[in-house]
């Protein structure tokens, strides 16, 4: 069959031949994503970036075709990604419940209530307590990952975020950093090491010397902190009020805040100070 005039000679084999790629990398990505994200957007999007990668790779640059592939698939991923919500309304509305729920177990027992707990009170299992929290826990710090990736959306031919748009996702990511180093350490090595360095966690459970269930109740705890810290640097009427705005983990909550606070103060004036360093350079 003669090719139509506008396809590059060569680019139906490469597509065809390096399909599978496609599913590799989507597969790579949504093992990282809530599991409400639907594959096959994902793999309708990296198809459309291979289509391209192939109507457009020259060989003359010397880069190998799947190495030039896989950046244009991953950068139409990230784009795909980026136009969805990381949660879907009825997973917000349930973990909002949820956060309702352990508040007024933690006023009424004096202590924060465990996954069990939680549940009977919900009326949910704890199965789906915890799927509940590994969605919205994903959806709240999978910007660190895709930050490591961010300036694949600048191979695209698409829509880019405004100048006012990124500077406020920097910013928030600025906090976001910060607010997981001043973390009381155990929850900071919960952090990293489940979404991070990405361990399992019974492996995390072992190293700690505690249960799998209490490292569940410690990411819990880690991710209300860090949500609260950045609302309350940047949306602080999103910040809910303590139950018990007199007790000592109020008190404690607060001076996380202000050492939140501190952090990025002491890092904007570093940043400000090496500022004129660089343009003299």
């Amino acid at each position: 069959m003669t090719p139509h005039n506008d396809v590059p000679p060569g680019s139906t084999e490469l597509i065809e031949r390096h399909m599978a790629l496609v599913g590799h990398i989507v597969r790579e990505t949504a093992s990282r994503v809530p599991s409400h994200v639907d594959r096959d957007d994902l793999t309708s999007a990296g198809l459309a970036a291979l289509v391209q990668a192939a109507h457009a790779y020259d060989p003359d640059r010397g880069v190998p075709f799947p190495r030039y592939a896989a950046t244009r698939i991953r950068g139409a991923l990230v784009d795909e990604l980026r136009s969805i919500d990381w949660a879907s309304r009825s997973v917000r509305r349930r973990a909002r419940e949820l956060d309702a729920t352990r508040a007024r177990l933690a006023a009424a027992l004096g202590r924060t209530a465990s996954d069990a707990e939680v549940a009977s009170a919900a009326g949910l299992s704890v199965d789906e307590v915890s799927a509940n929290d590994d969605d919205v826990a994903r959806a709240q710090v999978l910007s660190l990952h895709a930050s490591e990736d961010a300036d694949l959306g600048d191979l695209l031919v698409s829509s880019t975020p405004s100048p006012e748009s990124l500077a406020e996702h920097r910013e928030r990511l600025t906090y976001l950093t910060e607010a997981v180093a001043e973390l009381p350490e155990r929850l900071r090595v919960v952090v990293e090491q489940y979404f991070l360095a990405e361990r399992p966690m019974a492996e995390i459970a072992a190293t700690l010397g505690v249960s799998e269930s209490r490292v569940s109740q410690m990411r819990a705890e880690a991710l209300i902190l860090l949500r609260d810290a950045l609302n309350h640097e940047l949306d602080p009427d999103l910040v809910s009020a303590h139950a018990r705005p007199q007790g000592a983990a109020a008190r404690r909550r607060e001076a996380y805040f202000a050492a939140v606070a501190a952090r990025h103060a002491a890092g904007t004036r570093r940043r400000e100070g090496e500022a004129p360093v660089n343009a003299t350079a």
